[in-house]
């Protein structure tokens, strides 16, 4: 009487946007960790409180960047004994780390800055100046080779480089108005708006992870249009138990209860096969589709 249909479409296409993640996020990780250094040495030579802090900012994220390479890594596995649905959930834990270093880090160096904010002096503003461009060339570079990544790790890798961007042409601007008006209360000035852009939009990457691991409904998912169609499907008299989450951001499950008003064999494979096309259409990669007649007696039929 009740039949389940699972379906699990592009496999490959999955596993080929896991390895492609993992190598972005390996390239984030080593730029992260290279362009740090060159950071460190630079804000002491320029004196720049808002270069120390960005270097400061950018050790953390390497740190995190090599957890979430490894992480990345480890979601390129199937699925095994110990994990139903494979290893793709792990990809998003990386970006959610990242998340939360960032916001943490953020907070730390804002009130690091308040606290040095009167005893500001005049950085070195020709070396902030050549500091500002060379990081606006490697971010922008690095940033450009991340760009159109679908998990919320490699989104998280290019939120922060592009924020990076940001904060070198800040620091440019900056950089020029101290050259030619001796203003050095720009340079904490320029770190605290920095940290305050970070802060604002790692808390939008925390909240969406959070949002993942809790179950929450995909963003951009039409719960309402997915029960509309199938709904409307031939044979098909009602729905119940509809259920849909996100494993990673990006790869959507779903699971539902068909009322259908036949008992042909054929037919009822009919039913299930459209339902399977029809959510593969609407954006779904898993679905667990389950038939039933409308006199069946369904725990689950009123949650």
């Amino acid at each position: 009487m009740v039949h389940a249909h699972g379906q699990h479409h592009g496999h490959g296409h999955e596993d080929h946007g896991h390895v492609h993640g993992a190598r972005n996020i390996r390239f984030a990780f080593c730029f992260n960790l290279a362009f740090t250094l060159i950071e460190v040495a630079g804000g002491f030579w320029a004196q720049s409180t808002a270069v120390l802090s960005d270097a400061l900012h950018d050790l953390g994220d390497s740190l995190v960047l090599g957890a979430a390479w490894y992480l990345s890594s480890l979601a390129v596995r199937g699925r095994d004994g110990k994990y139903s649905y494979g290893y793709g959930r792990y990809s998003m834990l990386g970006g959610w780390l990242t998340a939360l270093v960032l916001a943490i880090g953020s907070l730390v160096l804002m009130v690091f800055t308040l606290t040095r904010m009167n005893d500001a002096h005049e950085p070195h503003a020709v070396g902030m100046i050549l500091l500002a461009l060379f990081g606006l060339a490697m971010n922008g570079l690095a940033a450009w080779k991340l760009q159109g990544g679908t998990s919320l790790n490699e989104q998280g890798a290019f939120l922060h480089l592009m924020e990076d961007v940001l904060g070198w042409a800040a620091v440019l601007v900056g950089a020029v108005i101290i050259h030619f008006t001796g203003l050095g209360i720009v340079d904490p000035l320029l770190s605290m708006a920095i940290n305050g852009y970070v802060l604002f939009n790692a808390v939008k990457t925390l909240r969406k992870g959070t949002g993942i691991l809790m179950q929450r409904l995909p963003e951009g998912f039409d719960e309402a249009a997915i029960t509309k169609a199938l709904r409307s499907l031939p044979h098909v008299v009602g729905t119940h138990d509809q259920h849909a989450w996100s494993l990673d951001g990006d790869y959507i499950v779903l699971t539902v209860h068909l009322l259908v008003d036949t008992l042909d064999p054929t037919e009822r494979s009919q039913v299930t096969n459209a339902a399977r096309t029809l959510l593969h259409n609407m954006g779904v990669h898993h679905a667990t589709i389950e038939l039933e007649l409308p006199q069946d007696e369904c725990a689950l039929a009123d949650h």
